[in-house]
Parts: structure tokens; C-alpha cells; sequence
């Protein structure tokens, strides 16, 4: 089998993709917080000590999809062209979702991962005053398309 991300001396590389058409490529994210319906009442009513929860939290989505590959040692810099992180409140957890686009040689699913991660865990941040057992759960790949390895959805 051959593996991608190690060199003839079996050490770890990042990838070449020199030579790879840039196309047109997306990928969409989602995970979830848990948490007490108080805690999700007081998100709703903007009645958080340290200020609106969501409002930070896509903030903080939008950047660590742009840092993504500061995170992650194999994966490659990217210039994306679009990030929208989205939020549903449900009575006992915040639903994050984040969709990553760019067109480039590389996909970015790792980007919208880490978009959701930061953004889920930012919540938690922003809450722990309220709740410390908050639990960050599901985060997962819901879709991906373009590439070489065409679409993917999760079943």
C-alpha cells in the first residue's frame, strides 16, 4: 500500500499537489454542544456574562478555518474563498455548522473541521460560567465535493 503522507525514508511529508489542476472544491461540517436548556435559554436571551455566544463563536469559526493548516502538520495552506458557519439552538444543545470553500489543488475538508471545532469549543469558553459539563460531541463531515475523488455525502 502506498501512503501518501511519508517520504522513501518512511518520515512524514506533506503531500505534493503541484500537479494537480486547481477545480472548484467544498466541504461542509457539522458538531454539536451539549448543554442544560438554562444554558441554552440564556444564549437565546443574550443573557451570557461574557456577551453574545454565537456572534463570537462564527468569528471564531471563520479564523480557524483560515489557520487550519497551523494546526494540522500535513495539511496545506489554503486560500479559501468562502466560510459560513451557521447555528441552530435546540433545548439542550447548540447544533454548528460550517461550510469551507476555495479552488485549489487540495480539498478542504480539514478546514471545515477545524471550523466547527473552534466554533463548538468557543461555546463551551462562553459558557463555562453557566455549565462546566458541556460536551462537545459528533463533530463529523456531512459533505464534500470536487477533487479528483469527486463528491462524498454522508449516508
Amino acid at each position: 500500500m502506498d501512503f501518501t503522507h511519508f517520504n522513501e525514508q518512511g518520515r512524514a511529508r506533506m503531500v505534493d499537489v503541484s500537479g494537480k489542476a486547481p477545480t472548484l472544491r467544498a466541504a461542509t461540517a457539522a458538531g454539536t454542544v451539549k448543554m442544560q436548556p438554562s444554558t441554552v435559554a440564556a444564549i437565546r436571551s443574550g443573557g451570557v456574562p461574557k456577551g453574545d455566544v454565537l456572534a463570537v463563536a462564527q468569528v471564531a469559526g471563520v479564523m480557524a478555518a483560515k489557520r487550519a493548516s497551523d494546526l494540522i502538520p500535513m495539511c496545506h495552506p489554503l486560500a479559501l474563498t468562502a466560510v459560513d458557519v451557521r447555528f441552530a439552538l435546540r433545548e439542550d444543545a447548540v447544533d454548528v455548522e460550517a461550510t469551507v470553500k476555495c479552488r485549489g489543488e487540495t480539498g478542504v475538508e480539514m478546514e471545515a473541521l477545524t471550523a466547527v471545532s473552534a466554533a463548538a469549543l468557543t461555546v463551551y469558553d462562553m459558557c463555562k460560567a453557566l455549565e462546566k459539563g458541556m460536551e462537545i460531541t459528533d463533530v463529523r463531515l456531512l459533505e464534500k465535493t470536487g477533487g479528483k475523488s469527486g463528491d462524498w455525502r454522508r449516508a
